[in-house]
Order: structure tokens, then sequence, then C-alpha cells
């Protein structure tokens, strides 16, 4: 299935139904007053977090969403039936926006998660309504509320723990592969990660959190260069960052500088996030080059070493992403 995470579509409430106007017509009652009923109210449009779920691929297809108008009201009092609520299912982590006021509407951020972004227009009243002792004949109702239209913007945000970045080629996809059941496409070039991948870690008996890796940040980013600012919303809402840095790297602290000057130009509070840096790919680095390791601080503190070709560290760092989450938490 495409990954897709953005969709603008139209979206349209019911309206309300008009009042009706009408009179008693009986064979032995002269001069009948009025029964005209009030209209059906018009449909609401409801979105709903659907777990089942995982990309806004339909709505790229249907452009449209209208929730169904309410009838007209009937003589005898009868009140118009209602229009039928719209329910429209999308994935979990959807934001949706008013594009014209960009007001946030609705935030899918919870399984199940069911809100009113256009409520239906209230029907009109029939002159039966405004039969007073004045006026024993009313000829007037109302017209039913209009319904409420407007474009959206959705943007979906995966719903993840922990968020992997850097560089293209960094061992991101490897590592995830390793540590979860997850199986993104890996080879040995940079940009093989085209959609974000997410993957559950599970350690110990009962332990478990999420994983979402997304294609490889560039120097510029932020400002549109390379694949991963496209996807950098999905790691918003992560609790913890780990950063991977190419143990072969000339200039480790370099690369750490350049992602996290990346991460802060997209939104200040992605650096507030706790982190975890890793140098990765330790397998290719020979043993005489390894020594300037204990040397190397990133926000004070030294980096774990990790290798997912063979293993090395990654039981330790999956232990260590769990005790930074759930001290998180506190």
């Amino acid at each position: 299935m495409n990954f897709i995470d953005t969709a603008t579509v139209d979206i349209r409430s019911g309206k309300g139904g008009k009042g009706h106007i009408s009179f008693r017509r009986e064979k032995f009652v002269a001069n009948g007053g009025p029964d005209g009923g009030n209209g059906g109210k018009g449909g609401d449009l409801i979105v709903v977090a659907d777990p089942q779920l995982t990309t806004l691929l339909d709505l790229r297809y249907k452009r449209h969403y209208y929730a169904e108008d309410g009838n007209s009201g009937e003589k005898y009092n009868c009140t118009g039936k209602s229009g039928k609520d719209l329910v429209v299912k999308l994935p979990v982590g959807t934001v949706i926006k008013n594009i014209e006021t960009d007001e946030i509407l609705a935030d899918l951020d919870t399984p199940g998660k069911q809100i009113i972004i256009a409520k239906g227009g209230r029907g009109g009243r029939g002159n039966a309504e405004f039969m007073t002792n004045v006026n024993q004949a009313p000829r007037n109702s109302e017209p039913g509320e209009p319904a409420i239209e407007m474009t959206v913007a959705l943007e979906l945000k995966i719903l993840a723990d922990v968020g992997i970045v850097g560089f293209p080629n960094a061992g991101k996809s490897t590592l995830i592969s390793v540590i979860s059941a997850a199986k993104p496409k890996i080879a040995d070039y940079p940009f093989t990660t085209l959609v974000p991948n997410l993957g559950m870690v599970r350690i110990g008996d009962e332990k478990s959190y999420t994983v979402a890796d997304i294609p490889g940040l560039i120097e510029g980013a932020h400002e549109g260069r390379g694949l991963g600012v496209q996807f950098l919303r999905h790691i918003e809402r992560t609790r913890v960052l780990v950063f991977l840095i190419d143990a072969a790297s000339e200039n480790p602290k370099k690369d750490y500088k350049i992602l996290c000057n990346e991460l802060k130009s997209y939104s200040p509070e992605m650096l507030k996030k706790p982190q975890i840096v890793c140098l990765s790919k330790t397998d290719t680095v020979l043993p005489e080059d390894r020594k300037s390791w204990s040397r190397l601080r990133f926000g004070g503190e030294p980096a774990l070493p990790i290798s997912s070709a063979v293993g090395d560290n990654i039981e330790v760092l999956k232990w260590k992403v769990w005790e930074v989450l759930e001290f998180s938490r506190k």
C-alpha cells in the first residue's frame, strides 16, 4: 500500500430542513389552525481515529465529504427527517486543519477518538411554532440553518515512543529491523528509506515500545533539501530521540550539530526531548580508529557504540531506551 501522509479535501455538514406552512383541513373543523412542522436537523460530519488505517491514500481519490441535509417539515405537525451523519475514518495520529484559518479542528491522537468537525444545521420552525393569541393563523416559517462548508488539510503524524534520526545511510533502517519486527527496505546507498518505518520493540516479558525512523536528514533539510523534511512531522510526538552517527564519519560532532540544527529549525521543541546518541556501524571501523570514541561527548554524554550487523550493544540500547522512556513518564 502506498504511504500517503497528507491530503486536502472539501467537507460540508448537512443543512437544516426548512419549516412547513400548512393549516388543518378537517371536514367538520372550520378555519383549522396552523400545523406546519419543523425541518429536520442536518447531519454532522464526524471524524474517528481508526487503528486499522495507516495511510491517507483513500482521501487522495475521494475529495468531497458531505453529510446529508435535513428534510423539510410536513403538515400535521410532522418534523422533517434528520439528515444522516457522515463518519469519516482516519488513521490514528491525523491532524485536521481549516486551510483558510489554520485552526486545528481535530487531533486524532488516540485510537477510537471521535470529534464533530462540522455540525449540521438546525431545522427551521414551521408555522405552528409561530401561533400566538394575537396571530392565530401565522403564514410564516423559517429556513433551516445553513451547512458548514470548508476545505481542510489533513496531516498524518505517526505515533511512536522513539524517533530515530540520522544522515542517509547511517543505519537507521537496519537498526529498526534488528530491534523490532519491522522489515524496511535496506541497501547500501543513501535515501533507501522513502517512507517512515514503524516497529514494535519488545524487551523482557511484558515491556514494549514503538520506534519510528524517517528518511535521512541532510544539511538544509528544513529548507526542503533531501527527503527527511517531508517526514519530520512523524517524530514530533515521540518522547525520546535516538541519534545515529556513522562511526566512520570524519567529524561525528559536526554531524551531530548539523542534525540538531535541522531539528531545531523545524521545531525548537524537538531538542527538548531526551536524547540517546549512538555511533552506528562500528563493525566497519578498524580497532585502532576506535580509541577516540571514549573522548567524544554529545550534550555532555558519551555516545553508545553499536553495530546492528553484528549485534554489538543492541540489547544495551534497547534497555537504555526503555529506562529513558520510564524516566520521562515521571
